[in-house]
C-alpha cells in the first residue's frame, strides 16, 4: 500500500524498511504524515490544533518520524521555537515482499494499513454525508465516487493499475506549481474516488436557492 504522494519524478519514491515501518506504526504519527501529505507544510502547533493533541506530543512524534526521513524540516522557514515540517516528495510504499516473512513487519504493517484506511474512510464519509451542504457547485460537480468491476488476470490487473497511476501522475504534474500558488486551490484526495477534503477547508454551509 502507498501513501498519497504529490507528483514528482519517480526517483523520489521509496519503500520503508522494517525500522521505518515500526516507527510509523503509531496512530498519531500516521495522522501527522497524512496531514502533511494533504495540507502541505505545518508546524507542530498547527498540527496539534488540527488533531486535538498537545504541541508537545506532535513535536515529539514529528522528531521521531524525521529520524526515518518520513518528514523533514522546511529549509529557511520557521525559528528555533517554531519549526515548520513537510513530507518529502515521492510515493511511499509501506510494505514489500522482502518483509513478508518477518512477523514484526507483518504486525506493524497491519497497524499502519488499518489506521490509513480508517482515515481514508472518514474523509470519504465526510464528503458523502456533507459534501452537498458545504461545497460550492463547481467543487461538488467536479467530484466523483466511482466503482468499476471487471474480470482480469493478475497480469492484466498489474497493467491496468500501472497505466492508471502513470496517467494520473502525468496529469497531476500539470498542476503541481499552480496547486501551491493559486488561492482557489484546495487539498484533494483521489482513490478513484476524487473529492475535496472538507475538514479545515470548507467550514461554512453553502446557501443554495430552493428549486421553484
Amino acid at each position: 500500500m502507498n501513501l498519497p504522494d504529490e507528483p514528482t519524478d519517480r526517483s523520489d519514491d521509496r519503500t520503508l524498511d522494517l525500522a521505518g515501518l515500526k516507527a510509523l506504526s503509531h496512530p498519531l504519527r500516521i495522522q501527522l504524515l497524512e496531514q502533511l501529505s494533504q495540507l502541505g507544510p505545518q508546524t507542530a502547533s498547527s498540527l496539534a490544533a488540527s488533531l486535538g493533541e498537545s504541541s508537545g506530543a506532535t513535536s515529539y512524534h514529528l522528531r521521531q518520524l524525521a529520524k526515518h526521513s518520513l518528514v523533514r524540516e522546511v529549509e529557511g522557514r520557521g525559528s528555533a521555537r517554531e519549526r515548520w515540517w513537510e513530507r518529502p516528495p515521492g510515493a511511499l510504499t509501506l510494505f514489500s515482499k522482502d518483509l513478508a516473512a518477518d512477523p514484526a513487519a507483518l504486525h506493524a504493517s497491519k497497524i499502519v494499513n488499518r489506521e490509513i484506511e480508517h482515515h481514508r474512510a472518514v474523509l470519504l464519509q465526510d464528503f458523502m454525508e456533507q459534501g452537498y451542504e458545504f461545497l460550492p457547485e463547481n467543487w461538488f460537480n467536479g467530484s466523483v465516487i466511482a466503482t468499476m468491476n471487471a474480470r482480469l488476470t493478475a497480469e492484466q490487473l498489474a497493467e491496468v493499475t500501472e497505466e492508471m497511476l502513470g496517467h494520473a501522475r502525468a496529469l497531476l504534474e500539470k498542476y503541481r506549481v499552480s496547486g501551491t500558488t493559486d488561492p482557489n486551490a484546495r487539498a484533494v484526495q483521489m482513490h478513484f474516488n476524487a473529492f475535496p477534503i472538507l475538514q479545515g477547508q470548507f467550514d461554512t454551509p453553502v446557501q443554495r436557492d430552493n428549486p421553484s
